[in-house]
């Protein structure tokens, strides 16, 4: 009996130290995306709740391709850094540009798409993605955006309002209600957030895409922690195989048509 004790205690301890791993192995087989999903076609909820567009499903093929399961988990955009650091969850896979300005506070991946950034007004209001064309009016965008760093670093100066919003439905409300003459946006998200509704029926692009690649950034990426390099490798491995078998290609076809979203 004396024998028998020692051996039951050695037993339960490796039973707990087995099991301990075993659920060590499972957290590191889930990915926790953070994203706001109020941004389609990029992220958005469909009528039964469950979370849709081109990052849900991007993010799903490359979270199959590292044999990961995918988790994700909702804030605001301008608290997806913040609860990155916080630990909250392990990347952020929410449209966001790799950008110098956020290249500061948290790692990126390399490009998964590239999107272009365009204005939206009214089709008959004779405005231009300009600052003259622009001053003395008020446009709408996404708080803790680029196209809210791109307005306020070369419009802003020149008389122009920008008024920051936490959600770009928000910014379409107040463009229909007068209350703004135009908004930046990512196009697609414009697109498909607004211009191919009905209530968008008397609003268009206009003009051509803005361009600064240091503000603007190389294109959409996934954000992780600083000097989490482990799941970095892991995440650009997943990534070059999504794109090189044509997935990324096929999703992009499938929710943002014909626009080109090669990686430059």
């Amino acid at each position: 009996m004396k024998l028998l004790k020692p051996l039951l205690a050695l037993a339960c301890a490796c039973a707990s130290f087995a099991a301990s791993s075993a659920a060590s192995a499972a957290d590191t087989s889930t990915l926790r995306f953070g994203l706001e999903a109020q941004y389609p076609p990029f992220e958005s909820k469909g009528p039964n709740g469950e979370l849709q567009g081109l990052d849900i499903d991007v993010g799903n093929a490359v979270c199959a391709a590292a044999h990961m399961t995918c988790k994700w988990v909702e804030t605001s955009f301008d608290g997806l850094i913040p609860a990155l650091q916080g630990r909250k969850f392990d990347a952020i896979n929410s449209a966001m540009n790799a950008t110098e300005q956020r290249r500061q506070a948290i790692d990126f991946t390399t490009v998964v798409y590239r999107v272009p950034t365009q204005l939206i007004a009214r089709r008959d209001s004779g405005l231009l993605p300009t600052p003259e064309s622009l001053k003395g009016k008020r446009v709408g965008v996404l708080q803790a955006s680029i196209q809210e760093n791109f307005a306020k670093t070369h419009w802003e100066p020149a008389g122009v309002t920008v008024v920051p919003y936490q959600d770009q439905n928000q910014v379409y409300a107040d463009l229909l209600a007068g209350r703004l003459d135009a908004t930046l946006v990512l196009a697609p998200a414009g697109q498909t957030g607004f211009l191919s509704k009905p209530t968008g029926k008397d609003y268009a692009f206009v003009g051509q895409p803005v361009r600064d690649d240091k503000i603007l950034g190389s294109g959409i990426a996934y954000g992780i922690r600083k000097g989490d390099t482990a799941l970095r490798d892991q995440l650009n491995a997943a990534i070059a195989k999504v794109q090189a078998d044509g997935t990324v290609k096929t999703l992009a076809a499938k929710y943002l048509g014909n626009i080109d979203v090669t990686a430059k």
